[in-house]
C-alpha cells in the first residue's frame, strides 16, 4: 500500500489495523506518532538555519519557532566566532553574564537564548539548527517525516494505536519493526553526511 499523503497515511493505517471505526482516533495516533518522532529524530532534512539579531544591552534572543536542536550557532563576521553552550547552572556562576560585549557562550533557557556576555551592540548571530516539521493536518497534507520516512510514521503511529485498542501482543512487533527503521534510518543519514569524506582535526 503507497501513502504520499495524510489522507492516505490514515487510510494505510485503517488498513492494517483492520478497523474502519477509528477516524478521530487514527488522527490522533499520527499527532502522537509525530510527537515521538520530533524527540527521537535528527536527521539532515530537518536541518534549516536562523539568522538571529541582537538588541543592544539585552541577554536574550527569541529562539525560532520549530527548534529542537542547536547543530552550530556563531556570532557573524569575519571571523566568525563559534558560542559556547554552558548548562544553565554553569552558565549562572559565569563571571561574565553581567559584562557588556561581544557573545562568547549561551544558554538555553524557555523559549530564549541567553549569551554572555550581554550584547553591546546589534550583533549578527547564525543558528544551525534541527527543526521540526508541521504537524500533519487536513491543510498540511505532507511534511518532511511523510515524505523522508514514511514507514517510520507508520509504524510509529501502529505503535501509538494497540494501547488504545488493549492489544498488547501487537505493540512488541511494531516496536520492533520502529526501531529497525529508526536505526536504519539514522545509518543511513550518517554515511550519506560522512561516507568517503575523511575527518580532519582543524585549529580553530
Amino acid at each position: 500500500m503507497s501513502f504520499t499523503t495524510y489522507a492516505e497515511l490514515q487510510t494505510a493505517i485503517a488498513g492494517y489495523l483492520a478497523r474502519s471505526d477509528l477516524t478521530t482516533e487514527i488522527t490522533d495516533f499520527i499527532r502522537l506518532a509525530e510527537t515521538r518522532l520530533r524527540r527521537d529524530l535528527r536527521i539532515r532534512q530537518m536541518l534549516t538555519s536562523a539568522t538571529l539579531t541582537c538588541t543592544p544591552a539585552v541577554a536574550t534572543v527569541a529562539i525560532p519557532s520549530g527548534f529542537l536542536q542547536v547543530s552550530d550557532f556563531v556570532v557573524s563576521g569575519n571571523p566568525v566566532q563559534p558560542l559556547s553552550y554552558e548548562s544553565p547552572a554553569l552558565f549562572s556562576r559565569n563571571s561574565r553574564t553581567m559584562d557588556a560585549g561581544k557573545p562568547k557562550t549561551y544558554t538555553v533557557l524557555a523559549s530564549t537564548f541567553v549569551l554572555a556576555p550581554i550584547p553591546d551592540s546589534a550583533i549578527t548571530l547564525t543558528l544551525i539548527y534541527s527543526a521540526a516539521p508541521d504537524f500533519l493536518s487536513v491543510t498540511n497534507t505532507s511534511n518532511t517525516f511523510l515524505t523522508v520516512c514514511p514507514d517510520l510514521l507508520l509504524y510509529a503511529s501502529l505503535l501509538e494505536a494497540e494501547p488504545y485498542l488493549m492489544n498488547d501482543a501487537r505493540i512488541n512487533t511494531w516496536g520492533t519493526m520502529f526501531d529497525r527503521a529508526l536505526n536504519g534510518l539514522t545509518t543511513s543519514d550518517e554515511q550519506g553526511q560522512y561516507s568517503g569524506v575523511p575527518l580532519t582535526i582543524r585549529a580553530t
